[in-house]
């Protein structure tokens, strides 16, 4: 018996067929502490945070992500790829990659990179707006830069669906 293939790994566009036309997906924003993870309802209209994983080891934090992803029945996952501002990709960006490969060993759900550049920035500056104490931004921060991610990945899908 061979081992099922590894999931598919795409940028956003190219994900979109393989998510099918309905179901929730799940965004994470991986940092190197956490994990922020967000989740779409079924019509992927709005992304809702949902947790923030201290990573420990890739198979606790893989299993973790897999297991919200089955309980919350998505039908795929979208992952910030942190590019540079010149459109080049750092360390940070190699390891998102190499996560996602890592991941897709693990499950059948495609796998789609979406460019988080300022993910964090923005966040941060509206969680500064909205007078949110620097204690509590760091508790939310990571939860809410997935959320971030997943709404613009969202929002582009529903641009796609149109077109």
């Amino acid at each position: 018996m061979t081992a099922p293939a590894p999931a598919l790994i795409l940028p956003l566009v190219d994900a979109a067929p393989h998510f099918g036309a309905r179901g929730a997906l799940l965004g994470l924003d991986l940092g190197t502490k956490t994990i922020g993870v967000a989740v779409s309802d079924p019509d992927r209209k709005l992304a809702t945070g949902v947790e923030t994983i201290a990573r420990k080891q890739f198979t606790a934090d893989a299993k973790r992500l897999l297991a919200l992803a089955t309980e919350r029945n998505a039908t795929g996952l979208v992952l910030g790829l942190p590019i540079n501002m010149d459109g080049s990709e750092g360390p940070r960006a190699q390891s998102t990659r190499a996560f996602a490969r890592n991941l897709a060993k693990l499950t059948q759900l495609p796998i789609a990179f979406w460019d988080e550049r300022l993910s964090t920035a923005a966040v941060e500056r509206g969680l500064i707006e909205a007078d949110m104490r620097r204690e509590r931004r760091a508790e939310v921060i990571d939860q809410h830069a997935a959320m971030f991610i997943l709404q613009g990945a969202l929002d582009r899908l529903a641009v796609l669906a149109r077109s």
